[in-house]
Parts: C-alpha cells; sequence; structure tokens
C-alpha cells in the first residue's frame, strides 16, 4: 500500500521537531514544506538528510521520490510562500 501525503507528514512530525509540515503527492512522489528548529545553522544537505533521518527505511520502501523545502522558523515567517 502507498503512503498517503498526510501518512508521510505524520513520519516526519514523529521522528523531527516541527513548526509547521505540509506534504502533497500522489503516493509515490511528494513535495513538502518542513519549518524546523533543527534546521537551524545547517546547510541544505544537512536540513535534508535530517528528513531524510526522519523518515528512516520508509524513504527507500515506501517513498520514491520527495522534493522539500526545509526552512527555519524565521526563514518561514520571512517568506512563507517561496
Amino acid at each position: 500500500m502507498l503512503p498517503t501525503p498526510e501518512q508521510v507528514r505524520d513520519y516526519i512530525a514523529a521522528n523531527l521537531d516541527c513548526r509547521h509540515i505540509e506534504v502533497q503527492g500522489d503516493g509515490s512522489h511528494f513535495d513538502a514544506v518542513i519549518v524546523s528548529p533543527a534546521f537551524e545553522g545547517k546547510r541544505l544537505i544537512a536540513r535534508h538528510q535530517l528528513v531524510y533521518a526522519a523518515l528512516g527505511d520508509r524513504m527507500k520502501a515506501e517513498i520514491h521520490a520527495l522534493s522539500m523545502r526545509t526552512l527555519t522558523p524565521a526563514e518561514y515567517e520571512a517568506n512563507p510562500n517561496g
């Protein structure tokens, strides 16, 4: 069974301190906006690694593609749409 966007959101939220998460997708390809204080002071690749770690083996087994915007709370407040 393919995961829903809500399940992907829940997987991330369960393992990463998030202030805001939006996930859209079709079951195998997902787009996400993730806002977390854990991203403070981290480069883009390190932010993505935190999300991949939160998803664990689901990233290999259930989720085929994940496009994400990873923002700190301050970045999100300054520009929530882009």
